[in-house]
């Protein structure tokens, strides 16, 4: 009698602030049927919403299996929250983790096909949702807001042409992570701020990893304009220093090490 393969471990991790009822809504999205041959696990990480954002995550807990809980005392900021969920991963010692936003606009439905390409390949080092890939018509009626698309096609064009890549969503908030790529923690030096994502991409490409796009659709909700403006701003900037780092004119102890 042979003994059958290892199921991987997967923890999918859905960070919150102030999501509230939103958590158990995207919680219910999980595709937990279609993930049968992984072993599955959650947790449901809050930023000190100081909301009924944690009321309804211990409800959620008490009804299903496999549930971890944590409630940041103070905000830490969505870099931070995201290396933390990382840590608890590779100290669990879970083979992959999947990030979810609370907010809603990403659908849990494109785990499976997250898992499926990264378990392709042992040299990939991320999936990624990206909703250009499917071409800009299905993004427009998907609602995102003409400003934001535009601003997404431009900032991603000249951070491939800096870094010398293809990605058709630089923007992204919704990650596949393997875990046995993460194993010195490296990514704890990158940023706590918005930013993360960005600087986490430019890791992976400085240490030669493979990021791999799927297509994916997004819902849009209230939007906040000055936020996205910082936030492009700073990836304009930040992509300017990356490009540097690359061509070792400066050195960042942050992608070196």
């Amino acid at each position: 009698m042979t003994l059958g393969k290892r199921k991987k471990k997967v923890l999918i991790f859905i960070i919150s602030y102030k999501a509230s009822h939103r958590v158990k809504n995207i919680f219910k999205r999980i595709p937990f049927k279609k993930l049968k041959k992984y072993s599955i696990y959650t947790l449901l990480s809050d930023d000190a919403s100081k909301d009924d954002t944690m009321q309804y995550a211990k409800k959620i807990k008490k009804k299903y299996k496999n549930i971890y809980l944590n409630e940041n005392k103070k905000n830490i900021g969505y870099g931070a929250h995201i290396k933390k969920c990382l840590n608890f991963s590779i100290k669990k010692k879970f083979d992959y983790a999947v990030m979810i936003h609370g907010d809603g606009q990403y659908d849990p439905k494109y785990i499976p096909s997250l898992l499926k390409l990264m378990s392709k390949d042992k040299k990939i080092g991320a999936t990624t949702g990206s909703r250009m890939l499917s071409g800009i018509k299905k993004v427009t009626k998907g609602g995102m807001p003409i400003y934001k698309l535009m601003g997404n096609i431009v900032l991603t064009k000249i951070f491939n042409f800096f870094l010398n890549v293809k990605f058709t969503d630089t923007h992204t908030g919704l990650w596949a992570y393997n875990l046995s790529l993460l194993q010195n923690k490296s990514f704890n030096l990158l940023t706590d701020t918005f930013n993360f994502d960005q600087e986490f991409r430019v890791k992976n490409i400085l240490d030669k990893k493979i990021i791999k796009e799927i297509p994916i659709k997004t819902k849009y909700g209230d939007e906040r304009s000055q936020l996205h403006i910082q936030y492009a701003v700073k990836f304009f900037f930040n992509t300017i220093l990356y490009f540097l780092i690359k061509k070792k004119i400066i050195n960042s102890k942050k992608f070196n090490f």
